[in-house]
């Protein structure tokens, strides 16, 4: 059963990568405006389970619905316009982009939308003054530290006012005192603007965040509150 209000929605995916299965009915749902942390061992299909509810990886069998559209009927080009007006993605390095400024890193999402320069730089640095980076708009990501990268990593995430947000390890490459400012900060300004947000991780502090837990463990996935 489908639960009310749903923002995104899977059920029963498999996924297997040759004689490998990396899901084995995984089932999943998300409201807008709520955190969802997705637990379980390295190796358990927390990450694979991401990837096709981005539209990343499409499952082998099984159905994701986003917004009543059925991702695994949509082309490549129409996941791909998804990814880039509705959601939003937070790497556990960042993955920003070295010859960019962070001002620019951050405005990239909505230049590749067609935004003009300036209204992007300005809407870029209205999200890093949220995430306490304003100061850093001019600097390369080279020269900042890496809880300052993240930040900018998370401004860069929200700045298209994204619907759903994938977090994958967002915290594990930072020390625990980084990791938890960046927490803080990513699901204050990602519940004030009502995105969803998709948290991977394996660490309990982390999803100390969320408001639910799904754990996912040889494929398969338990929601913590309906077990």
């Amino acid at each position: 059963m489908t639960p009310a209000g749903s923002l995104l929605v899977a059920h029963d995916l498999h996924k297997a990568y040759g004689p490998t299965p990396a899901l084995d009915g995984a089932a999943f749902s998300i409201h807008p405006g709520e955190v969802v942390a997705v637990m379980g061992p390295s190796g358990s299909g927390k990450s694979t389970l991401l990837h096709c509810l981005a539209g990343i990886v499409p499952p082998d069998s099984g159905t994701i619905t986003y917004n009543t559209q059925d991702l695994t009927a949509m082309s490549d080009a129409e996941r791909s316009a998804l990814r880039r007006s509705e959601f939003g993605f937070v790497f556990q390095f960042g993955q920003l982009v070295p010859e960019l400024t962070c001002a620019e890193n951050v405005a990239l999402p909505l230049r590749l939308n067609g935004v003009k320069r300036k209204r992007a730089e300005a809407q870029a640095l209205d999200w890093m003054d949220r995430l306490e980076v304003a100061d850093l708009g001019r600097k390369r990501p080279g020269e900042v530290s890496g809880g300052q990268g993240q930040r900018v990593a998370v401004a860069r995430s929200l700045v298209t006012s994204p619907r759903v947000i994938f977090a994958d390890e967002p915290t594990g490459a930072l020390d625990s005192l980084n990791g938890e400012r960046v927490m803080e900060l990513f699901t204050e300004a990602a519940r004030s603007s009502n995105a969803a947000v998709v948290l991977v991780t394996h660490e309990a502090r982390v999803a100390a965040y969320s408001d639910r837990e799904i754990v996912v463990r040889d494929g398969k996935s338990r929601d913590l509150e309906h077990a």
